[in-house]
C-alpha cells in the first residue's frame, strides 16, 4: 500500500511539459536521421525561401492571425510556381503557423493563449539543460556579443528585426551547449511564435517599457551563475507571458461578444 502511495506521489511530480519535451526530441531525433537519409539538393530550396518568405509577411502584419493565403496569390507575389508554395503551407501547417483545410485553403492561424503558454513552457524546459554546458564554452566576447543582442532587441521597433535578432541571442548559446536537437526544437518553437512578435511591440512599444529578461541572464550567466540566472530569467519571462496571456484573452473575450451581438 505504502508502496503506491510513493508511485501515486512520483506520478503526480512528474512535469507535463518535460513528458511532452521527451516525446518531442524522441520524434525529432527520428526525423532527423531521415532527413539525412534521403537528403535532396536544390528541389527544396524554393519551398524554404517560400517559408522565410510567409514568415516575414507575418512579422510585418501583411499576413495577419486568420487572413486567407491563397496559393495562386502567393505563387504569383513570390515569382515561383504553385507547388512549393503548396510545400510550403504543408510545413507551415505541420509547424502550427498555418491551418489547412480542404475547401477553404490555408489560413494564418490565429493566435492563442493557451498556445502561448504550452510554448512558453517547452522554452523554459529548453533553455534550462543548455545553460551549464554551454556557459563551458563561452568566451569573454562571446558573452559581450549576447549581451549586445540582447540590448539592441529592446532597442528595436521592427517585428522582423526583433525576431531575427531574438534568433541570433539564443543561437549564440545554444550553439555553444552541443546539443543540437534541443537546438532544433528550440527554433521550431521560435519559428511557431512568429505571429506572436507584431503582438509583443505593441504590448511594449517603447525600449522604456520593454522587460530586459535577456540582459538579466547574460548579467548573472557570465559569473558563472547559472541557477540565478535562469531564475531571474524566467521571473521576468513569465511575467510578460502572463501580460500576452491576459491580452489575448481580452481580445478573445470581445471577439466572442461580437459574434454574439
Amino acid at each position: 500500500m505504502q508502496y503506491c502511495i510513493h508511485v501515486f506521489h512520483f506520478l503526480d511530480r512528474l512535469s507535463l511539459t518535460q513528458y511532452l519535451l521527451t516525446k518531442i526530441l524522441h520524434q525529432m531525433s527520428k526525423l532527423s536521421t531521415r532527413k539525412n537519409a534521403n537528403e535532396r539538393p536544390e528541389t527544396e530550396k524554393v519551398p524554404t525561401l517560400v517559408v522565410k518568405r510567409i514568415r516575414e509577411g507575418m512579422l510585418d502584419e501583411v499576413f495577419k492571425p486568420g487572413d486567407h493565403l491563397a496559393e495562386v496569390d502567393l505563387a504569383e507575389k513570390f515569382e515561383v510556381s504553385r507547388s512549393p508554395v503548396r510545400e510550403a503551407l504543408l510545413a507551415l501547417e505541420k509547424e502550427g503557423t498555418v491551418i489547412m483545410s480542404p475547401y477553404k485553403g490555408a489560413i494564418v492561424k490565429p493566435l492563442s493563449a493557451a498556445e502561448v503558454l504550452d510554448i512558453a513552457e517547452l522554452r523554459l524546459a529548453l533553455i534550462s539543460p543548455v545553460l551549464e554546458p554551454a556557459h563551458r564554452h563561452l568566451s569573454p566576447a562571446d558573452f559581450d556579443h549576447a549581451y549586445d543582442l540582447a540590448k539592441r532587441i529592446t532597442q528595436m521597433n521592427n517585428a522582423k528585426d526583433s525576431f531575427e535578432y531574438g534568433r541570433h541571442f539564443w543561437d549564440s548559446i545554444f550553439s555553444k551547449a552541443q546539443r543540437p536537437i534541443l537546438r532544433e526544437v528550440f527554433w521550431q518553437l521560435e519559428d511557431r511564435m512568429t505571429r506572436y512578435e507584431p503582438v509583443y511591440l505593441k504590448l511594449f512599444p517603447t525600449p522604456e517599457t520593454r522587460p530586459r529578461q535577456r540582459e538579466v541572464l547574460i548579467e548573472i550567466y557570465r559569473k558563472g551563475e547559472i541557477t540565478e540566472a535562469l531564475l531571474a530569467f524566467k521571473k521576468i519571462y513569465l511575467e510578460v507571458v502572463d501580460q500576452l496571456i491576459d491580452h489575448l484573452k481580452s481580445q478573445e473575450s470581445d471577439d466572442s461578444s461580437r459574434r454574439n451581438c
